[in-house]
């Protein structure tokens, strides 16, 4: 599959990941949130730079379980809790997170 963004023809896998995450930017990230009916709010980007700052720092991708806690420790309990990150992203909001940062598909994700 293939997602044009600015002019440039971006590769990604079935599921709609990208392939390259150097391909990665802002813009990226919009046309992907389009492409999956998602509106990003302050709340979803907020999540997006955590999940590539996360994945920049320790080199994988957290389970469900460990991605919630890490961002209940870093960005407050409020948000780490599955009612709020469901509430932003109700497909999945480990999955979608990280396909929107650009980063590859969670093991642990269908």
């Amino acid at each position: 599959m293939v997602l044009t963004v600015d002019g440039a023809t971006l590769a990604t896998t079935e599921q709609g990941f990208l392939v390259n995450l150097a391909d990665w930017n802002e813009s990226v990230a919009l046309a992907l949130a389009e492409a999956n009916g998602i509106c990003l709010s302050e709340a979803h980007w907020e999540l997006i730079w955590f999940m590539r700052h996360y994945y920049q720092q320790y080199k994988h991708l957290p389970n469900a379980r460990v991605f919630a806690k890490a961002i209940a420790k870093t960005l407050g309990e409020d948000k780490g809790n599955s009612r709020y990150l469901s509430k932003l992203f109700p497909d999945g909001p480990l999955k979608y997170t990280c396909k929107l940062a650009g980063l590859p598909k969670p093991p642990t994700c269908l």
